[in-house]
């Protein structure tokens, strides 16, 4: 995965596949290519969703310590 991807690209790639795959615009020589391509980034996308949460109960947590 590229080092620049950041989670709006990521999320902006992911659908324009998808509607790429619900229009059938996809040949069926690049459909595994595009398939493979939706799950890394579904994979990216949950992992900075996960990041930010751990991050998020982080701060809260620091915040109710400091009551």
């Amino acid at each position: 995965m590229e080092t620049n991807l950041t989670y709006e690209l990521a999320y902006r790639e992911l659908a324009e596949i998808t509607q790429e795959l619900e229009t059938e615009a996809v040949s069926v020589d690049v459909l595994a290519e595009k398939v493979k391509r939706a799950s890394e980034l579904i994979g990216f996308c949950q992992g900075k969703l996960r990041a930010t949460e751990t991050e998020v109960n982080k701060i809260i947590k620091q915040m109710e310590n400091e009551k």
